[in-house]
């Protein structure tokens, strides 16, 4: 499986998309925003990054609005934030086969 999860509004998401412009045709492109993550990707993504916090963005603005920053969140109220809003999910994220890269911008 390859795939590209990005937001098309995020600069470091289209710095990756640019970067793989050659390659990009070999990636399905998924941008969360408007198509979503379903379940058992973001298990999948999971089982490649160890955890859901390591998926779990605590830049997003709805971090700080809604209070989480003084919370002990579990990996299931993680993964749950991430499936009710795409903001949670740390982008972007490139799978490529069983390898991950979360938030970074590897080629």
């Amino acid at each position: 499986m390859k795939r590209i999860y990005q937001l098309h509004t995020c600069d470091n998401c289209r710095k990756l998309l640019k970067a793989f412009s050659g390659a990009s045709s070999d990636y399905e492109i998924i941008d969360v925003k408007t198509q979503g993550i379903e379940a058992k990707d973001l298990d999948f993504m999971k089982e490649l990054a160890g955890s859901y916090e390591a998926l779990f963005s605590k830049r997003a603005i709805k971090y700080k609005t809604l209070g989480l920053k003084d919370k002990h969140l579990s990996e299931a109220e993680m993964r749950q934030f991430i499936m009710d809003e795409y903001t949670f999910l740390k982008r972007p994220v490139r799978i490529d086969g069983n390898s991950i890269f979360i938030g970074k911008l590897e080629a």
